[in-house]
């Protein structure tokens, strides 16, 4: 059965390719795919390979836990299923919901008194 691997502290230069020909060293790679920012097309950093088989798995696991990969320390461990989770208010989060507060902009004429 197919085992999903959860791969951290990934390089920017870290390609889909290049991890799958790092990963197929400890077994047959159904899939490997670095996690892009949708608005910059850039690596988030972190990714996921799924390996065909649980030998394979736990051999990627000890084999390239904590070694290094185009420079970086690698994080390897067995994926955690997605939770669900609560769907995001419109307008960003923080803030009161997504407005600016209560600033001090245009609020009438001050006055100032020394009485």
């Amino acid at each position: 059965m197919a085992k999903r691997l959860y791969i951290g502290n990934l390089s920017f230069n870290t390609t889909d390719d290049s991890m799958r020909d790092a990963f197929a060293q400890a077994g047959a790679v159904n899939s490997a795919m670095v996690m892009k920012d949708k608005m910059t097309g850039r690596s988030r950093g972190f990714g996921f390979v799924e390996m065909a088989d649980d030998e394979g798995a736990a051999r990627a696991i000890e084999m390239w836990n904590g070694k290094d990969l185009d420079g970086r320390q690698l994080t390897v461990n067995e994926a955690r299923p997605m939770t669900e989770r609560p769907p995001r208010r419109p307008g960003g989060g923080g803030f009161g919901g997504g407005g600016f507060g209560g600033g001090g902009f245009n609020r009438g004429p001050r006055t100032y008194s020394n009485e």
